[in-house]
């Protein structure tokens, strides 16, 4: 009841001054409070960040595949990290790690999540706006100055951090080990407890708006995946990002006040350093507790965008929600519990590397079950091919074919062979990297007419989605045999060991790919930034959408509703419900307006409306209830 209560006065505090705000430019677009700006805010800067990330791969490909050529134009931009046009090797690792830590962080966690948890929750759930909006521009200001502080740590002498994106001690915690163990990693620190600092902002808020600001009528089993995908990946975030913040406040401990929490036994450039007692190890448990998480925080997103456009898409209702829910559940749950893997050859008693390794598979489970539901909502479907289903649709071939190879990495024999190889490389860059970009862009064709109220055009979409498709593919594919054939990764040159010469040919093949998987991205650029302002103008429900997002006017207004928040009466997936005259039926239409196609467990046990229902089919001759009676 008190969901209830709630979206009724929330309503009518603000009903009556929709539209009557005068914003100053400031307060419109700079420091919005708005959650359909601040999205925006958040997709534009992720996209940013993901060129300049696209950028700094491009680099270190072209050192892997021509490691003794000399290319002038480096020297030319990047100075003496590149003296005589060839990068420097300590550079090389700098370029591996800010690609790294902007990928998997401010383009996959702060792009897909801030984007998308603050464009549908308030609109999905039909509330006014977030919990908390000021915390809301707030999470948004912390994450832009978390990113310009990544960026500046290029500016420095020193160079930027090179501990790799894990940031593993010794590298991290002595600051004379290599250049980029100076003010680069200080920088580094300082960006992520900002970007963290982020994240529980947004996290909090984005939990108290599911549990407190439903509309009328939406209780949890109504929500869309998307809903539950977002606010499931907000609470393992608040579980988690806080432990990676002690991680790093024991690190600038140890770089800065003489502890030894990381350290012990090192000498360095000759001289034994006075540190005792500490543990690299202790370290790897900390960052991990994150990291592996991090993987469902960037996946649970793209795939509860990929669950809403694959059943639009289809024009049927998703195959299995509760299931999918469940599973969605037991992801966020056993994410906790699977950190080991990353470790098994850290040392780890054998009996605990076995504790890891079969949660590590039994996580497999709920992950199966995604995939067997979105390829069984496919089956059979009305399929529109429209630039966001194939990206959805995309999105689930690299978590299968990405998910696969994690079953090998997950054993902990077979890991001792693998581990630190091109396969790990290969492994999460198909799972976590392409999966979740692909969700991400599935995403942006999809409600870019209701963040920018025009259409995205469809020819170049198309194009964008081949060259990326087969782009990744063509890239992240060889590096498999790479790594089963022993190729570490994070090497600056292979030309140093006979038997990694071989591999110079693929490494030459994997860069053009990625160059055209890179120049295929321009096509992506030019189509959203030409669009928000030529695009073809977009109806209200341009897809033939149930969830209440569509319900709003193609203008954006304070309180996105003009007048009442709509009531929910069924949930979101009523998609080609035979007996009706439409294929879908939106969320706010009520069941005493669908008789013809209602369904006896539509009613969740309602007896009332049962009788209603049965009353009518008495009176319209319905065949079925007639025999029923009898």
């Amino acid at each position: 009841m008190s969901t209830i209560a709630n979206a009724g006065t929330h309503s009518v505090d603000h009903h009556g001054d929709h539209g009557h705000h005068h914003e100053s430019f400031w307060t419109k677009y700079v420091f919005s409070q708005d959650h359909k700006m601040i999205a925006k805010q958040f997709l534009i800067t992720g996209i940013i960040m993901a060129v300049v990330a696209m950028l700094l791969s491009i680099l270190f490909r072209i050192q892997l595949a021509w490691p003794d050529k000399e290319f002038p134009i480096l020297e030319v931009f990047l100075g003496k990290w590149a003296e005589g046009g060839r990068i420097n090797p300590e550079f090389f690792l700098a370029l591996v790690t800010i690609h790294g830590t902007i990928m998997v962080f401010f383009v996959l966690t702060a792009g897909l999540s801030g984007t998308f948890a603050n464009l549908l929750i308030p609109y999905q759930l039909g509330a006014r706006d977030m919990a908390s909006p000021f915390m809301n521009m707030l999470s948004y200001w912390f994450f832009f100055v978390a990113c310009i502080i990544m960026i500046a740590s290029f500016f420095v002498e020193s160079g930027p951090a090179s501990a790799g994106w894990t940031i593993y001690p010794p590298l991290s915690a002595v600051p004379k080990a290599i250049s980029g163990s100076a003010t680069g990693m200080t920088l580094w620190l300082i960006s992520m407890t900002l970007f963290i600092a982020s994240q529980v902002l947004g996290g909090t808020n984005y939990i108290s708006t599911v549990l407190n600001m439903r509309t009328k009528g939406m209780d949890l089993w109504k929500m869309p995946l998307t809903i539950w995908a977002l606010f499931l990946t907000a609470i393992v975030g608040l579980l988690s990002f806080p432990v990676l913040v002690s991680a790093v406040v024991l690190l600038i401990f140890d770089r800065s006040f003489g502890t030894s929490f990381y350290l012990s036994d090192l000498v360095v450039q000759g001289q034994i350093l006075p540190n005792e007692g500490g543990s690299p190890i202790l370290f790897q448990h900390l960052f991990w507790f994150l990291g592996h998480p991090e993987v469902y925080i960037v996946l649970m997103p793209a795939l509860g965008l990929t669950s809403e456009v694959i059943s639009t898409n289809s024009r049927k209702p998703i195959f299995g929600y509760h299931a999918m829910v469940y599973s969605l559940i037991g992801i966020t749950i056993l994410s906790f519990i699977v950190w080991g893997h990353h470790m098994f050859v850290t040392g780890m008693n054998p009996f605990l590397g076995g504790v890891f390794m079969i949660t590590t598979l039994i996580i497999a489970v709920p992950s199966a079950v995604k995939v067997f539901n979105y390829l069984a909502t496919l089956w059979r479907g009305n399929i529109r091919f429209t630039p966001a289903m194939l990206f959805a649709i995309g999105m689930v071939s690299f978590f299968i074919s990405g998910g696969l190879t994690g079953i090998y990495l997950g054993n902990s024999a077979l890991d001792i062979s693998l581990h630190d190889t091109y396969f790990v490389v290969a492994h999460f860059h198909l799972v976590m990297g392409s999966a979740s970009i692909f969700g991400m862009l599935c995403g942006v064709y999809h409600w870019f007419p209701k963040l920018f109220g025009r259409m995205m055009n469809e020819k170049l979409g198309y194009l964008h989605f081949w060259l990326t498709f087969i782009g990744a593919y063509l890239v992240f594919f060889p590096m498999h045999f790479m790594g089963i054939d022993g190729v570490p990764r994070r090497y600056y040159a292979f030309t140093e060991f006979p038997f990694m010469e071989k591999w110079i040919s693929v490494n030459v093949f994997v860069t053009w790919a990625a160059i055209v998987a890179a120049v295929g991205q321009l096509a992506f650029i030019w189509n959203f930034f030409s669009s928000i302002w030529s695009g073809k103008r977009a109806t209200q429900n341009p897809w033939g959408s149930n969830t209440l997002e569509w319900t709003t006017p193609v203008e954006h207004i304070h309180g996105n509703w003009p007048g009442e928040i709509p009531t929910v009466y069924r949930w979101p997936y009523d998609y080609s419900k035979p007996g009706h005259h439409e294929d879908f039926i939106p969320q706010t239409v009520p069941f005493s307006e669908t008789m013809s196609s209602n369904l006896p467990h539509d009613f969740e046990g309602n007896a009332e409306a049962e009788r209603i229902q049965r009353e009518w089919e008495l009176a319209n001759n319905n065949p079925q209830t007639e025999k029923e009676t009898e």
